[in-house]
C-alpha cells in the first residue's frame, strides 16, 4: 500500500520528467561575437574627422604620410578639410563619414585625424546596429572618448584609445599600436624602466591603492567622459577598470570632474582606476596654493579601496600608449601595469 505522502512525491516527480517525444530542454550557447580584422600591410585605413578639421593641404599630407609608413592605404572622408566653426563640417555630415566607413567592406579599420571637440554632437546620427554588424578598429584620443564609449555602451566593438593620425607618432607608439592592431597580441603595458637612476624617473608610477583587478577597460579623456553623465551614450561602469586623463585643466576642475563621477555613482562602481597623465593641469593664477591634482586623486580614488594607480603614459604626451576600450584587462596598481587578456583582433 502507498502512502499518501510516497504517492504525491511520484506524482511530483514524474510532472517534472520530459513527456513522451518531447526533447529535453538544451543550454544556450552563447555565440562568440567577431573580432574585428587585423590590420596587415596593404589594408585600407577610414581616416576620419568626428571633431575638429585637418587645417589644410599640407597638414593632411603629412597625415597621409604617417598613415602610409604602416603600409597602409588611406581612404579620406570627404569632410577632412570642411569647416563649419570649429567643427569639421555640419554635424549629420560627420556622422554619414563615419557610418560609411563602417559600411564600406574595403576598409579594415579606421582612425580620427584630430580631436578638439564635437565627436559628442554626432552620436545621436550614428547607425549603431550597422557598426555592430560591421565589427572595426575605431582609433583616436582626446574628443574620440565619446566615440570609444559611445561604442561600448551600443555594441560590441572594441576600439583603441590611442593616438590620432595628425599625432607624432614616435617609435614608442608606433610599436604600442602594432601590438594590438597588427600582431594581435595581448600585451602588458607599462611605463619603462628609469633609464639613469642616478635622476628622477621621468614616468613614476604612484599607487593610491595596491592589488590586482580585472575588468572591462573603459573610459579616456575626463572632461569628455563627464559631459556623457547622465546621456544615453555611457555604458555601464559596473566591475569596470577606469582609466581617466585629462590635459589643460585647472586643479579644481579635475576636483569638479571627479565629484561629478564620484555622485554620479560611477567611481564606487568600478573594480580598478588607473589615471594617466593630466598634461599642464595647473592653475594659472600666480601664487595658487589649493590643492594639487595629487592631492585631488588622494582624496577621491584612494578611499574607494580598489586598485589604483597614477602615472601611466596615457594621454596628452608624445610617448602615448595604445588601449584597447571594450577589452577585458587586468592591473596591478603596485606595479603600474595593464595586462590585456585577450587579442582584440582575429
Amino acid at each position: 500500500m502507498i502512502d499518501r505522502r510516497t504517492l504525491m512525491l511520484s506524482l511530483a516527480a514524474a510532472a517534472a520528467l520530459p513527456a513522451m517525444g518531447e526533447a529535453r530542454p538544451r543550454r544556450r550557447r552563447t555565440r562568440a561575437r567577431p573580432k574585428p580584422a587585423r590590420l596587415r600591410e596593404g589594408d585600407v585605413l577610414g581616416l576620419v574627422a568626428p571633431a575638429g578639421y585637418v587645417a589644410d593641404r599640407a597638414a593632411l599630407d603629412r597625415i597621409l604620410g604617417t598613415v602610409r609608413s604602416f603600409g597602409l592605404v588611406p581612404r579620406l572622408a570627404p569632410n577632412l578639410l570642411d569647416r563649419a566653426g570649429y567643427l569639421a563640417g555640419p554635424d549629420r555630415e560627420r556622422a554619414a563619414a563615419i557610418n560609411a566607413m563602417f559600411a564600406d567592406t574595403e576598409v579594415r579599420a579606421i582612425m580620427a585625424v584630430h580631436g578638439g571637440w564635437g565627436s559628442q554632437r554626432v552620436l545621436p546620427y550614428l547607425d549603431f546596429p550597422l557598426i555592430d554588424a560591421h565589427p572595426k578598429l575605431l582609433i583616436g584620443s582626446s574628443d574620440i572618448t565619446a566615440l570609444h564609449l559611445a561604442l561600448a555602451a551600443r555594441t560590441h566593438c572594441p576600439s583603441i584609445h590611442g593616438p590620432n593620425a595628425a599625432h607624432s607618432w614616435g617609435a614608442g607608439p608606433r610599436a604600442s599600436f602594432r601590438a594590438l592592431a597588427f600582431d594581435g597580441l595581448a600585451p602588458t603595458v607599462a611605463n619603462p624602466p628609469n633609464p639613469d637612476p642616478s635622476q628622477p624617473d621621468p614616468w613614476p608610477i604612484r599607487t593610491l591603492h595596491p592589488g590586482k583587478a580585472r575588468g572591462r577597460l573603459l573610459g579616456g579623456n575626463l572632461s569628455v567622459l563627464s559631459a556623457l553623465v547622465g546621456t544615453p551614450w555611457l555604458p555601464s561602469f559596473a566591475g569596470a577598470i577606469l582609466f581617466l586623463e585629462d590635459t589643460n585643466e585647472a586643479e579644481y576642475r579635475i576636483d569638479r570632474m571627479l565629484t561629478q563621477l564620484a555622485q554620479a555613482g560611477i567611481l564606487r562602481r568600478v573594480a580598478g582606476i588607473v589615471f594617466g597623465q593630466c598634461t599642464n593641469c595647473r592653475n594659472p593664477v600666480p601664487g595658487y596654493s589649493g590643492y594639487t591634482v595629487d592631492q585631488v586623486l588622494d582624496q577621491h580614488l584612494a578611499p574607494l579601496g580598489v586598485p589604483a594607480f597614477q602615472g601611466a603614459q596615457i594621454g596628452h604626451i608624445a610617448a602615448q600608449v595604445s588601449l584597447p576600450v571594450g577589452a577585458m584587462v587586468e592591473i596591478d596598481a603596485t606595479a603600474g601595469s595593464i595586462r590585456v587578456l585577450a587579442p582584440v583582433v582575429a
